[in-house]
């Protein structure tokens, strides 16, 4: 990862894009730098990921709930102001919120499992 010179992100300004879960609508606005993304997601009410994700994160919940489900059948429900780690390749994870949640997400190369 690069070093960083002070960088302000207006989330307002950044263009939304849409990913479809297996149910409900993902909504994404990123700031991208070289070997780190930072994220504002936004999961849909009834929202469930299509997919088993792999990737490390570091994800905190600024409103609602959601749980994240690891592919071993555990279960963690995340609530407001909670946060949870996950290097690369170490749990198989995915998301569902049953009323919608908006979280902001952060990975990158300093995630990665050696």
């Amino acid at each position: 990862m690069s070093n960083l010179s002070f960088q302000s992100i207006d989330w307002s300004s950044v263009t939304k894009e849409e990913h479809t879960g297996e149910t409900g609508m993902a909504t994404w606005r990123t700031s991208q730098f070289p070997g780190l993304r930072i994220r504002m997601v936004e999961y849909s009410a009834g929202y469930l990921a299509d997919h088993w994700c792999e990737k490390g994160h570091i994800v905190h919940c600024l409103e609602g709930e959601f749980i994240t489900e690891l592919k071993t059948g555990e279960h963690f429900k995340h609530t407001k102001g909670m946060t949870y780690v996950v290097s690369d390749n170490l749990s198989s994870h995915r998301t569902f919120s049953e009323n919608g949640v908006k979280l902001l997400i952060v990975d990158g190369d300093f995630l990665g499992n050696k």
